[in-house]
């Protein structure tokens, strides 16, 4: 499912999501759990103020973002 995601460029340039919208729904990410990298994506693992856990997947060369998975509560 394809999202809009807010970002934050950290200390290295990187773009962290901060926060990400499904539908009208806002959801913020209050910590990036972990993060790791295939070669065309970025994939983060966040859990939100809610408590739900997401998994996020950036796309580099095309700039977008999906949601590939949406867990239980921590």
């Amino acid at each position: 499912m394809e999202i809009r995601v807010e970002c934050y460029a950290g200390h290295r340039g990187e773009a962290e999501p901060r926060a990400f919208h499904l539908g009208s729904r806002r959801i913020e990410v209050m910590m990036v759990l972990d993060r790791w990298l295939d070669p065309q994506h970025r994939y983060f693992k966040v859990q939100a103020y809610d408590g739900t856990l997401y998994i996020l997947r950036h796309d580099e060369p095309s700039g977008k973002w999906e949601l590939i998975w949406l867990g239980g509560h921590v």
